[in-house]
């Protein structure tokens, strides 16, 4: 078996090269820049991993890296979908599972992860849909610089909740659904096992780094100011962190991201359906990454 992995060196696709080169599965990685993907990837990617060149924006680009492959992990690239679809059915591909979104499974993801869906439900290929939701990783890019400078975390809303995934657990079910049968036709919507606050995330952050951290709670406003020049990951999503835009973009009212009690969804679905095995805790996620929160730069971006 051979699979293409696109998006290899992200946060979920290096996740899953490791599992499957641990597993013996043959991994080919695709990279607009292979030299610097050998260079700054994880030493079993450069290692053990081919790494050819090719770019979802060209999808022409893939033929070479298509070559051979029964399967493909797909990282979304809307604009492209249909035709990267159409050369992976081209070149005998079988399989293609797709890094999707929770969004799509809720409705608001209408024009990024969705058409990447479509495309590759109407190839007659077989397929499988990781729909993740809010990712555990999101509190590194958001705190882990005031908590690494100043043991601070400034948030607008500390009592809001949600039920964030770890990318462990996001990987485990993406090689899962790349290399076993029985996952075709599937949209796997994949959450954390706990509804957990802000304030319980920066705690669980400070027992695992075994320091003290200070929740400061600031404005809607003052908060986008802070991500805009924090820079990175913040600023590309300060407002809709904020609330000052929805998914789609469009204005939004801060203050409506205070009105709707989660509580009443009940226990979301997590990886244990498909593995079997308890999906992680947020608690688990900080000892994780502990290290990325004391100094330093963090390991990888979201």
């Amino acid at each position: 078996m051979r699979i293409l992995m696109t998006g290899a060196t992200g946060n979920v696709g290096r996740l899953v090269v490791d599992r499957l080169v641990r597993m013996g599965v043959t991994v080919r990685a695709l990279s607009r820049d292979p030299a610097r993907a050998h260079a700054h990837a994880h030493a079993r990617l450069a290692e053990d991993v081919e790494v050819v060149e090719g770019d979802l924006a060209r999808p022409r680009s893939m033929a070479p890296a298509l070559k051979g492959v029964d399967s493909m992990y797909l990282f979304p690239h809307a604009a492209t979908a249909p035709q990267v679809v159409a050369l992976a059915r081209e070149a005998g591909v079988r399989r293609i599972v797709v890094l999707s979104s929770g969004a799509v499974t809720t409705g608001y993801d209408t024009d990024f992860h969705l058409p990447v869906e479509r495309a590759v439900e109407s190839s007659g290929l077989e397929w499988t849909h990781v729909r993740p939701g809010e990712f555990m990783l999101n509190k590194l890019w958001l705190w882990g610089p005031s908590i690494r400078a100043e043991r601070i975390v400034r948030e607008p809303l500390p009592d809001a909740a949600w039920y964030p995934v770890h990318e462990q657990d996001i990987a485990d079910v993406a090689t899962a659904a790349l290399i076993e049968d029985g996952h075709q036709g599937a949209a796997y919507t994949l959450n954390g096992p706990e509804l957990i606050t802000r304030r319980a995330q920066a705690a669980a952050i400070a027992a695992a780094i075994g320091t003290e951290i200070r929740l400061e709670v600031v404005t809607p406003a003052q908060a986008r100011e802070l991500y805009l020049a924090q820079g990175g990951f913040a600023a590309d999503n300060a407002d809709f962190l904020t609330g000052f835009k929805d998914y789609s973009g469009a204005d939004a009212d801060p203050s409506l991201k205070q009105e709707f009690d989660l509580a009443m969804l009940g226990p979301m679905s997590t990886a244990e359906e498909i593995t079997g095995r308890p999906a992680r805790t947020f608690a688990e996620w900080a000892h994780d990454h502990a290290r990325d929160f004391l100094a330093g730069v963090p390991s990888a971006g979201f």
